[in-house]
């Protein structure tokens, strides 16, 4: 994903669509647009096996040397708010505003602020970007989890990120990483090497979908040359691990399964027909083979962040 187990709408390329954080927020309106009462729990639930890494990330940012105190956040791509109250939980003395261009996750946004006492400092902006990037309003940390790659110029979105930063904030990227892994290489049937496959079949999607925005721009991903190309200084890359040993707890399980019969269902056209043979017996609760009883299922993934400050 690009890294898709993420926070916003998808996370990354990383197994949920694009991203972490998300699609919806780039003005990019697909017709065949996600049915949000199904995919926003996913995300909630993908974002909350992952709190602690976004937590380990925000404390990062938060004890680097010289770091300004942080009173306006901006989350882009915030999908439904998990890690936007993460981010207040982090940063006690800020308001953190939630950016999205889906209403109903907006909505969700609010009611977990309220429900965890963070009414009066969450707040949340319906938009569309990088159309209403001026909109925003000034930062001290714009975290974008897995929204990057869904702006078709991304260095333009990069400028307009650092624009918006006060003397001496950061944009936080998330981006990049490596893709989950859920189950052996070999399952001991069908064809060994199914994650792999699937991987290379998301990839291409990806591409396809980078190809798609409006204002597409190909770019060397070198996170740290993008910031000095925009006036920021690199100020780090680091990774954080989300480790889920087999066997896998009730709620990491449900997480998995749900997110293969996303895959399977979004891949469909992608996959040849031994694939798909193996993903219906994985998603079969009566299989002793499935992932409901296997006791060889984990969850493993990295969540790479980068940092740029404004001098």
């Amino acid at each position: 994903m690009s890294n898709h187990t993420g926070h916003g709408h998808h996370h990354g390329h990383q197994s949920s669509e694009h991203g972490n954080h998300g699609t919806a927020h780039a003005h990019h309106h697909d017709p065949a647009a996600p049915d949000w009462d199904v995919m926003a729990p996913l995300l909630e639930q993908n974002a909350e096996l992952s709190s602690e890494q976004y937590t380990e990330a925000a404390r990062w940012i938060a004890g680097l040397p010289d770091a300004p105190k942080v009173r306006r956040v901006l989350d882009i791509g915030s999908g439904p708010g998990v890690i936007s109250c993460l981010l207040a939980e982090a940063f006690p003395e800020a308001e953190v505003v939630a950016v999205d261009s889906t209403p109903a996750l907006l909505e969700r946004t609010r009611d977990r602020a309220e429900w965890l006492g963070l009414g009066g400092r969450v707040t949340t902006l319906h938009a569309d970007i990088p159309d209403a990037l001026a909109e925003l309003g000034r930062a001290d940390l714009i975290w974008a989890g897995n929204a990057l790659h869904h702006m078709g110029d991304q260095r333009a979105v990069l400028a307009g990120f650092a624009a918006l930063l006060r003397p001496g904030g950061t944009v936080a990227l998330v981006e990049g990483g490596l893709q989950p892994r859920q189950l052996p290489r070999d399952l001991g049937f069908g064809r060994p090497g199914l994650e792999a496959r699937m991987e290379a079949v998301q990839a291409e999607l990806f591409e396809e979908m980078r190809a798609d925005l409006p204002d597409a721009r190909r770019e060397n991903e070198d996170w740290a040359a993008l910031f000095a190309a925009v006036g920021l200084t690199p100020q780090g890359t680091r990774s954080f691990l989300l480790d889920l040993p087999a066997p896998l707890g009730d709620v990491a399980r449900d997480h998995v399964i749900a997110e293969f019969t996303r895959r399977r269902d979004g891949l469909a056209d992608r996959l040849e027909a031994d694939d798909h043979a193996v993903l219906d017996r994985l998603l079969d609760p009566e299989d002793p083979a499935g992932l409901r009883q296997r006791p060889d299922t984990f969850l493993l993934l990295a969540r790479t962040v980068h940092l740029g400050r404004r001098a």
